[in-house]
């Protein structure tokens, strides 16, 4: 079992990786050149697509559950299926952000207030990578697709390719044709477009013989699209609700004055960090979940949770050691300002305690999202952030300000656990148990 936890978690820690190394070089590239506007339309821009992307991450997380469920239970028809469905909601979504660019672009600007030189050029990268959005989504499905199919390899390749093809567009365009902010834009689309030829490649050469199997009314199968919805609808919601936590941290950190701002800013960085390691088990567990849940398989069912409970827990010890040991290494790496670094310093402990706390909602959440069992993941959310992360944010901050917000994140990542674990026996122990009989 430990062989095929790491067979499926070690190329996806890998390919997490690279997806920190984009965004740094991008940020290295555009930041050497003249204007600090370009650096800040990059910023904008990206932030914008961060936001669309992430509230469609179902489009990988329920195709992995839904997939490897068939695949535990040998059904190719199901398997197919899934990938045509999936496809199919992903190419209407990015119809309609091409359909309603001009909408998404008014809103994001009435939130957002940068300045006017960078909102221009910020428009011009929003209005190119907008053309990105059918290979994007396209590539969400594909990667939850093959992780299902229990291949963490392709997936991989993915990765790789599409974020070193996209240092090498940003990097050609701009120092080759003389391009700025927008040849980031560009490159972002040709890389995204490369990257899903590569997919459709690797579909074709592994999987090929699917495809006689694929009929148009299976995909559009009204008990199947409802299960298939029923399940997305739940990750979205659960989705939502994370990134009104994240961005309500974010905006009563901006409220204690810059300092504190850029401060919490870096500790969440690192307090995030740990979801590049953790999450490759965090996808192995949805992967091995959903076959051996489709199975009806308790008994190694029992093993996968155990495993990758042991492996995720012994990852996040090692970054409470190394955020202990390197403390000042890593606040430098982010900052050369005194007072900011002394800040950080200030709520170091929130961060050195935080891996193993985080590590076990974020194993849950695959787990559960292997199991489908969306419901109970939407449940959990809800509850911790409608009735502990809020209520304990008011009533802690105005005694102890800055650590009653850390303290309330804090409480939002053991309630998540807890509730997860809580849960844990009848959402995917009885419900295994109950497919097997």
């Amino acid at each position: 079992m430990n062989k095929k936890i790491l067979r499926l978690a070690i190329p996806n820690i890998l390919s997490n990786l690279s997806i920190p190394l984009l965004s740094s070089v991008d940020t290295i590239v555009v930041g050497h050149l003249e204007k600090v506007s370009y650096l800040g339309a990059i910023a904008v821009g990206s932030a914008i697509f961060n936001f669309l992307y992430l509230g469609l991450g179902f489009l990988r997380m329920g195709t992995t559950g839904i997939t490897a469920q068939y695949y535990g239970k040998k059904e190719n028809n199901g398997i197919i299926h899934t990938l045509g469905r999936s496809i199919t909601t992903a190419l209407f979504m990015a119809l309609l952000f091409i359909l309603f660019q001009e909408v998404i672009a008014w809103i994001s600007f009435q939130l957002i207030s940068p300045t006017e030189e960078v909102k221009e050029l910020a428009l011009q990268y929003f209005y190119i990578r907008i053309w990105a959005a059918p290979a994007t989504l396209s590539l969400y499905v594909f990667h939850g697709w093959f992780l299902g199919m229990q291949n963490a390899r392709i997936p991989l390749y993915l990765a790789l390719f599409v974020n070193g093809a996209n240092i090498i567009f940003n990097l050609t365009l701009i120092y080759g044709f003389g391009y700025k902010s927008d040849g980031v834009a560009y490159g972002t689309v040709a890389a995204q477009y490369s990257g899903l030829a590569l997919a459709i490649f690797l579909f074709l050469r592994n999987y090929r013989s699917f495809l006689p199997l694929v009929r148009l009314k299976e995909i559009f199968r009204m008990d199947e699209l409802r299960r298939f919805f029923s399940v997305n609808s739940d990750i979205f919601i659960r989705t939502l609700l994370l990134i009104f936590a994240l961005t309500f941290f974010t905006a009563k950190s901006a409220g204690f004055g810059e300092d504190l701002l850029a401060a919490n800013s870096i500790l969440m960085q690192l307090w995030l960090l740990i979801a590049y390691g953790v999450d490759g088990f965090a996808f192995a567990a949805e992967s091995l979940t959903g076959r051996y849940t489709g199975a009806a398989d308790l008994n190694n069912l029992k093993k996968v949770i155990r495993g990758v409970f042991l492996w995720g827990i012994a990852i996040s010890v090692i970054f409470t050691a190394v955020y202990y040991l390197f403390e000042t290494p890593l606040l430098n790496l982010f900052t050369d300002k005194g007072d900011v670094i002394a800040l950080c310093s200030d709520y170091m402990i929130w961060i050195i305690l935080s891996p193993v706390i985080n590590s076990v909602c974020f194993i849950w959440d695959g787990i559960y999202i292997g199991a489908t069992s969306t419901k109970a993941l939407r449940n959990s959310m809800i509850i911790s952030v409608l009735f502990i992360f809020l209520p304990a944010y008011y009533l802690l901050e105005p005694l102890i300000f800055n650590d009653g917000l850390w303290l309330a994140i804090y409480l939002f990542m053991i309630a998540r656990g807890a509730t997860l674990t809580i849960m844990y026996k009848k959402h995917i122990i009885l419900k295994t148990a109950g497919e097997s009989s």
